[in-house]
Parts: C-alpha cells; sequence; structure tokens
C-alpha cells in the first residue's frame, strides 16, 4: 500500500484542483487522483468566474492571474424578442480588486490552477486512477483504483470526493442518494471565434428572439474574440444532423450576420436539478458537481463547488492540526448542504421560468414578458438567471446570531446582504504591521481574525483567544489598520463591536462589549465544540 497521505482528492477538475491548493497552504499533504489519463484542454464548460472566487483563488496565487487573462463584463441584459426590457449592474459593498464576473474558459482556469499545483510540494497528482472502492475505518480512508498497471490502493486520512457530474460511482459506493429531475429540453452551447465588438463586455440573454422563436438564447463573451452561444432545443436535437445540413451555419448567422466565424468547440447537453442527501458520509466530504447540479443559467455549478471546496479545506485542516474536534466536519453538511439548497430553488426558479411545464405556466410567462416591456414593476418576475452569489451560514451551528443585525435574506439582483454573522466580509484596502498596503480578506483568511471596534477590553479578549484553541487567532483593532475609513464603511461598525472572523472570511460573530466568557463561548461555537452530535451523525 503507498504511503498515506493526510487528505486523498478524487477528481482534478477546479473543485478538487481548488480543494488541494487550499489545504496545501494550511501545510496538509494531499493525494489528487483522476480517473482520466490526461486533462481535457478543449471547450469552455464553466465559463463564468464570479468576484469571490476569484478571491478565494487568489489566496493560492491564481485569482489575479485568472482575472486578468478573462474578459470582465459588468452589465447583464435581457431581451424580449427584439426589446432590451432591462439592464443591471453588480454593487460591491465593499473595494473589491476583483470585477463582478470574468469569462474565461473552464480549460484555461484548469491550466492556471495546474501550474499552481505543480509548483505545491504537498500536492501529488496521479491521473489514470479510477476509484473502484472506497474503505473506511477509526484511523482513515483506504481507496482502491483501477489503473494501467494494475490495481493499486492509497490510503489517508481523509477523502473529499470531487468527481464532478459522473460520481454516480462514488456516490454509491458511498451509499449517497442524488434525488432530484431532470430537464427534457436540451441546450446547445457553441463557441465562435468572430468579431462582436459592441458584445464585448456584457451578457446578453434573449427570451423568444426570432432565431430560436419559442425558447431563449443566452450570449457570453470570452478571450480572443470568442463568444459561448447557447440556445435552447427541443429534446432529441441532433447537432450532427443540422450540421450536415447547413442549418447550423444558419442558426450561427441569424445571431451574428454575414461576418466570418470558427466554431472552436461545441456540445448539447441536458441540465439537472439534483442534491446529494449527505454531503459528509463518515471520512469522506463530497463538494461540487459531485454532491450538487444545477442548470447553469446563474453560474452556480464551479463557483459554488469553489465555495464547497474553502468550506471543507479549512474544516479539515483544523481537525487534521488539532485545533477542532471532528465534529466541526460536520457543518460542512450543514452548511454547504444548505447552500446547495438555495442554489436549487434559485435556479429551479429560472429553469421553471424557462422552460414552463404545463399551458398555465406558458402563459404565466408571456404575460409577465409582454407587461416588462412596457410596465418596469414587470421587470423582478422576469426570471433569466440570478446569477452567482456567496451563501450566508446565518442559520449555521457556528454563527453568533445578533438581533440588531437580523438574519440576511436574498437582497435584490446585483447586491449583497448587510454585513453581519453568516455573511462573507466585504473586501477592503489594509494596512497591517509586517505586511503594509493589504487586503482585508488576505488577513481573514490566515486563522481566526478577532476585530476591535473601539475601546475594549483587549486583555480580557485575549485571554478568550488563548482559551478557545489553539488554532491561529489574530487581534486587529480596525482604526490601525483602517486608514481610509473604506472598511468600518462596508462593515457599518459601531463603536465597541467585536467582529469574530472565520478562516474562509464569514462572520462568525459580532459582539458588543464583550467580555471574556462572551468572546470564549463565540468562539468555540465557531470551532464546533457545542455541536452535541458525535462526528458523522447529523450528516
Amino acid at each position: 500500500m503507498n504511503t498515506r497521505h493526510s487528505v486523498l482528492v478524487i477528481g482534478n477538475g477546479p473543485v478538487g484542483q481548488t480543494t488541494a491548493l487550499l489545504l496545501a497552504r494550511w501545510g496538509i499533504p494531499v493525494l489528487l487522483l483522476d480517473r482520466r489519463p490526461e486533462r481535457d484542454p478543449a471547450g469552455s464548460k464553466a465559463i463564468c468566474q464570479q468576484r469571490d472566487v476569484l478571491d478565494v483563488w487568489n489566496a493560492v496565487g491564481a485569482g489575479q492571474r485568472i482575472a486578468d487573462e478573462g474578459v470582465t463584463w459588468t452589465t447583464a441584459r435581457t431581451f424580449y424578442r427584439d426589446r432590451e426590457l432591462f439592464a443591471y449592474s453588480f454593487h460591491d459593498r465593499g473595494d473589491s480588486p476583483f470585477p463582478p464576473f470574468v469569462n474565461l474558459s473552464q480549460a484555461r482556469t484548469e491550466q492556471i490552477l495546474d501550474e499552481r499545483i505543480a509548483g505545491e510540494p504537498l500536492v501529488d497528482v496521479r491521473w489514470g486512477h479510477e476509484v473502484t472502492g472506497i474503505e473506511q475505518g477509526a484511523d482513515g480512508v483506504v481507496l482502491t483504483c483501477a489503473t494501467s498497471g494494475g490495481e493499486v490502493r492509497v490510503k489517508g486520512g481523509w477523502a473529499v470526493a470531487c468527481a464532478g457530474a459522473r460520481g454516480e460511482a462514488v456516490r454509491r459506493m458511498l451509499g449517497v442518494g442524488f434525488g432530484g429531475r431532470s430537464f427534457d429540453d436540451r441546450f446547445l452551447i457553441c463557441d465562435i471565434r468572430t468579431d462582436l465588438p459592441d458584445w464585448a463586455d456584457e451578457r446578453r440573454f434573449y427570451f423568444d428572439p426570432a432565431w430560436n422563436p419559442g425558447r431563449q438564447v443566452l450570449i457570453h463573451p470570452s478571450p480572443d474574440s470568442t463568444f459561448r452561444i447557447d440556445w435552447q432545443v427541443p429534446a432529441g436535437y441532433d447537432p450532427d444532423a443540422e450540421e450536415v445540413s447547413g442549418a447550423l451555419d444558419a442558426r450561427i448567422r441569424a445571431i451574428i450576420g454575414d461576418r466570418d466565424y470558427e466554431i472552436v468547440w461545441k456540445s448539447v447537453y441536458r441540465f439537472h436539478s439534483r442534491l446529494a442527501d449527505r454531503m459528509r458520509v463518515g471520512r469522506v466530504l463530497l463538494a461540487g458537481d459531485c454532491a450538487h447540479l444545477v442548470s447553469p443559467f446563474g453560474a452556480r455549478g464551479l463557483n459554488s463547488g469553489v465555495q464547497d471546496a474553502e468550506n471543507a479545506a479549512w474544516k479539515l485542516a483544523f481537525v487534521l492540526h488539532g485545533w477542532a474536534g471532528e465534529r466541526l466536519l460536520d457543518t460542512y453538511h450543514d452548511e454547504r448542504h444548505a447552500a446547495a439548497v438555495e442554489n436549487l430553488d434559485v435556479t429551479g426558479t429560472t429553469m421553471r421560468f424557462l422552460v414552463p411545464g404545463d399551458d398555465e405556466e406558458r402563459e404565466r410567462r408571456t404575460s409577465i414578458l409582454e407587461r416588462a416591456v412596457r410596465d418596469e414593476t414587470a421587470w423582478q418576475q422576469v426570471d433569466s438567471g440570478r446569477l452567482a452569489e456567496p451563501f450566508w451560514y446565518s442559520a449555521s451551528p457556528l454563527t453568533t446570531p445578533d438581533p440588531a443585525r437580523p438574519p440576511a435574506h436574498r437582497p435584490e439582483r446585483g447586491h449583497t446582504p448587510r454585513p453581519g454573522p453568516g455573511v462573507l466580509v466585504p473586501d477592503a484596502p489594509v494596512a497591517a504591521f509586517g505586511r503594509g498596503t493589504t487586503r482585508f480578506r488576505a488577513l481573514a483568511r490566515d486563522g481566526f481574525l478577532l476585530l476591535l471596534c473601539g475601546n475594549l477590553d483587549e486583555a480580557a479578549i485575549r485571554e478568550a483567544a488563548a482559551a478557545a484553541s489553539g488554532a491561529p487567532v489574530r487581534m486587529l483593532h480596525l482604526a490601525r489598520i483602517d486608514r481610509t475609513g473604506a472598511l468600518a464603511e462596508a462593515l457599518e461598525v459601531e463603536e465597541g463591536q467585536l467582529w469574530i472572523i472565520r478562516p474562509d472570511a464569514h462572520v462568525a460573530a459580532v459582539l458588543r462589549n464583550p467580555d471574556r466568557t462572551a468572546t470564549l463561548i463565540a468562539l468555540r461555537r465557531a470551532l464546533g465544540a457545542y455541536l452535541s452530535s458525535s462526528p458523522g451523525e447529523r450528516a
């Protein structure tokens, strides 16, 4: 049997790559396995990378490069036939260095992450390893893998299954259900290289255009004068027959006109809404498409998978370093399953609007679209996809509620919730001792961060931090790091507050003039110390 690794990651797609890199950032050795013989370099696939996901990737040295190479867009336009209904841009509550969205092909994103992995000695990559068996015991996980050289077995303390949409074999071995539904309509996706300068920096969504009557079309810009076009097509659609007949060329020219173009890649997808009934099974966590499948209208697939990866990585690292008990990993299911339910609700509502199930739903949609042409009050009912956003852990067992900042509800499109317990903190430039000017989220992701706002009992807070755990906990004064006032404004801070920020930059608690006991309780809660069940039971 091979040398034991701390964590085995199944699946070398973007979610698996991110998981491995984040674990290595915490000093955890990782074995990254993939059943494919090598990487597939073709196709846009998951093209749309959200601002806060770029921020996660920046923690492992890839975010800025992905942002620089991708196409930035800040506006989403929605049309009904030949009329523009509305356009909206995206609000940044803080001052992020990243744009709201960047379009870059999944293939190129994977290449950039591969380069980071190649320079990371704690990550060992093995292609051509198809997992055929999973055994768990009190001290670890053993994976049996089929390889070209025969069967091999590898052992690790924990495993993260990032096996993608085709992860049914892994789910079956773990006994995980994957309930939900699949949609009959297909979607034709073509990456087309052509000259469309007026469309180079915005996302366009068309309901019932003349060039796809009764259905939808989505257009996204990409680097190198490439545009991704998604057509909703009927069940049984045959792309090869359409290409041979010349109908595919006619379909493309109906949008781009009489100009030269090249098809770089094309595919036909059937979309699904499915969710694993458990995202933790003993010593195995499920992440990304292996745990949940959503329709792509809203870019919530890969983006939510990266957020799974960050949640799993810091919790596994804290357990492996002895900074928290294994019960902390139960909250991976609590938090990320709730996030997946939210994504399924949002994308399911979109799909019901895009693909009405009966005559009544079709009539309702037509009525809304017709009203939206002349009545702005109908715009909120037009659903062309609510774009990806971080999930807020207000109901998490790790979060200390604050009556003055009640749980965040879904804000209007393009906006973020008011900062408070469970919410991802806004970013802003700050000054920190020994690091010059840096970013607030960069400080937060180094461990637990205690942010003091005003004159607080520093000695009591420091004692609580030392007693809570051996985990890295830093204490910073807002007034000393926030020289421009941008962070205080973004957080809407008040005198006497203590903000406790988790290693994934989500707010664990906002306390008012806390003593040692209140601080200690909030920190221990954020580390999973007050969960009542045994490891694995709550998942």
